[in-house]
């Protein structure tokens, strides 16, 4: 099964940022790839978005700059973690960042 769209999101405590991953699938269905490794089936794209939402996570892109500072990041030092498998991907998930002050 191939995925239709992927998006990323977030969830932030102090200077660490979570990352998952929402992937729709054809078929109407989605899965959340989360920090844990896990991936997590959702009936649907709308329920998954949901779940992320009541898990306090907001979508990478709709985040501006004001929503990035409020969170205590610089946009431009947020970026979704990338690797070449699900595997790698894993180690990726959960990013410290140290205070640029």
């Amino acid at each position: 099964m191939t995925a239709r769209h992927e998006s990323w999101w977030l969830a932030t405590l102090g200077r660490t940022v979570i990352w998952a991953r929402l992937r729709e699938r054809a078929a109407g269905t989605a899965e959340v790839f989360d920090c844990d490794g896990n991936t997590l089936p959702f009936d649907s794209v709308d329920s998954a978005r949901a779940a992320l939402l009541d898990a306090e996570f907001v979508e990478f892109d709709g985040l501006d700059e004001a929503d990035a500072q409020a969170r205590g990041f610089l946009l431009a030092e947020l970026a979704p973690p990338h690797a070449p498998d699900d595997q790698a991907l894993r180690a990726l998930m959960v990013q410290t960042f140290t205070r640029s002050d």
